[in-house]
This record gives C-alpha cells, structure tokens and sequence, in this order.
C-alpha cells in the first residue's frame, strides 16, 4: 500500500479549511440564538407597558363616563 503525501497534504488542508468554516457556521448560529432571545424579551416588555398603559386609559374612561 502506498501513500502519496502530496495527495494526503491535500486531504488534510482540506479539512482544516472546513473546520474553520464550521467553526464560523458555529459561531454566527450562536449569535442568531442571542439575537433571538433578546427579540423576545423586548417583546414582553413592550406588550406589558402596552397592557399598562391600556389599562390605565381604560380606568380614566370609566371613571370619566360614570359621572
């Protein structure tokens, strides 16, 4: 069995090239996940201070119709 090094040089850069590539597909999945869950608490936090303040135009009319 014989080996060509050339061949296996070639073979063994190709794969440390798409281990960086893999590397970065790791890495930017990870930021897209942080991204994500930082959107959602933004959402909750804009629907309570929604909620809140509907809620207190809500108590004003009531009190203002019921006199």
């Amino acid at each position: 069995m014989d080996i060509d090094l050339f061949k296996y040089g070639q073979l063994v850069a190709q794969v440390d090239a798409m281990e960086r590539k893999i590397d970065k597909l790791e890495k930017g999945m990870e930021e897209l996940l942080e991204l994500a869950n930082r959107s959602k608490g933004s959402l909750w936090a804009i629907m309570s201070i929604t909620a809140g303040i509907s809620t207190f135009v809500g108590f004003i009319a009531h009190y203002i119709s019921s006199k």
